[in-house]
């Protein structure tokens, strides 16, 4: 199902031909009633230059924390490989990612990210080709949040002075929104599975406070829920003036709580990745979601698509993976086992577009366009 316009095809069919291929997955073998894999046959495919398709598949991933340490090769504390961002990148632009947005969990996070996606969209990162004018002359592709995650909110508290630090986050947003670079406030919202990190009390304050950076920045916010339904959903609701909109990404709650989310206003998307495809009951929520009200992300390095989820037989769109220890190179065309990148946005695609019994390039462009809408207005009223 690969599809690129013929030019772009003979550039890129060279380095992705080894790194790119489509294979079927066995059935799952328990898929919520109603549900059943699609009849396929066994395919190879790799791009080249007799590809012309009329709309080649296009993405935005919502949600991906590329500063995590395993795009360095750290893993628990040590370096399995050298750092292969440049070549995850590639990969993701190579099967159709237009844009990824880079999450940040903390202030000094937001800062690491703003400077990511500017040495990676100069092309002047390690490993990146500086001389490359492709590289340079092409649209910025890698955007930012400005926010504290849930779990992560006593840094406000550590800082000395709460109030200080909550204004740095303010100012930091205000200067990469002016840059275009920043898109959203977050990631942050309630995550009570994990208090053992930060307490509720706390992270409710702290929540509700970061609200006055959406409202000072004009932006959406990229959200997170928890087993905090109902204080979420009450937190939101109260500060619905100033709310620009939000995406509540990596969603895992029932069909009840999705609903009252999508509520609140018609500007609150729910944020579909593995994770969120995970079990029988949550491919039956994703089955009942609105496609004008969902976004697609894969969390990377965290939440892919897992051969024990249930709709991993759904997946068509695979690349080699070995274990971290075993790759003969970055630059090898293999990803890296049960990591997530960007490029998996394809995965959790084909995995709705199946249980949806929907067609996936459809769903691909009305995907794309609401993430437009969100986090990208200018670019979508540009759409006509």
């Amino acid at each position: 199902r690969w599809r690129m316009h013929a030019s772009v095809a003979c550039r890129l069919a060279p380095r992705v031909a080894v790194a790119l291929r489509l294979a079927p997955r066995s059935s799952p073998t328990s898929l919520p009633r109603g549900f059943a894999p699609r009849a396929t046959t066994t395919t190879t495919t790799t791009m080249s230059a007799s590809s012309n398709p009329s709309r080649p598949r296009r993405y935005i991933d919502v949600g991906a924390n590329l500063t995590d340490g395993m795009f360095r090769g750290e893993y628990h504390g040590k370096t399995y490989h050298e750092p292969d961002l440049d070549v995850v990148l590639r990969r993701a632009w190579d099967v159709g990612v237009e844009k990824v947005m880079v999450t940040a969990g903390t202030l000094p996070e937001a800062r690491d990210a703003i400077d990511l996606a500017d040495r990676f969209d100069r092309g002047d990162s390690d490993g990146a080709h500086p001389g490359n004018p492709e590289r340079r002359s092409s649209p910025r592709r890698l955007f930012t949040t400005v926010g504290v995650h849930p779990t992560r909110c006593g840094e406000f508290e550590a800082s000395g002075d709460g109030d200080a630090h909550l204004q740095s986050l303010v100012a930091l947003a205000v200067e990469g929104a002016k840059a275009g670079r920043v898109v959203a406030v977050g990631e942050c919202g309630l995550d009570y599975d994990r208090l053992q990190f930060c307490d509720a009390s706390t992270q409710r304050k702290w929540f509700e406070a970061q609200f006055e950076i959406t409202r000072a920045v004009g932006l959406p916010m990229f959200l997170h829920m928890r087993a905090a339904a109902e204080d979420f959903t009450a937190i939101v609701r109260r500060n619905l003036d100033g709310f620009k909109g939000g995406c509540v990404h990596s969603f895992t709650g029932t069909w009840e709580e999705a609903d009252a989310l999508l509520n609140l206003r018609d500007d609150v998307y729910i944020g579909l990745n593995g994770c969120s495809l995970r079990t029988e009951e949550s491919l039956a929520v994703a089955k009942r979601l609105p496609n004008d009200r969902i976004v697609i992300e894969t969390d990377a390095p965290w939440c892919g698509i897992k051969a024990s989820h249930p709709g991993h037989g759904f997946v068509r769109t695979t690349w080699p993976a070995k274990d971290k220890k075993k790759r003969a190179s970055v630059d090898g065309g293999e990803t890296v086992k049960d990591r997530s990148e960007p490029c998996h946005v394809a995965q959790v695609l084909e995995v709705i577009a199946a249980v949806k019994e929907e067609d996936s390039d459809e769903l691909a462009e009305i995907y794309r366009r609401n993430a437009l809408r969100l986090f990208f207005p200018e670019e979508y009223a540009a759409l006509g």
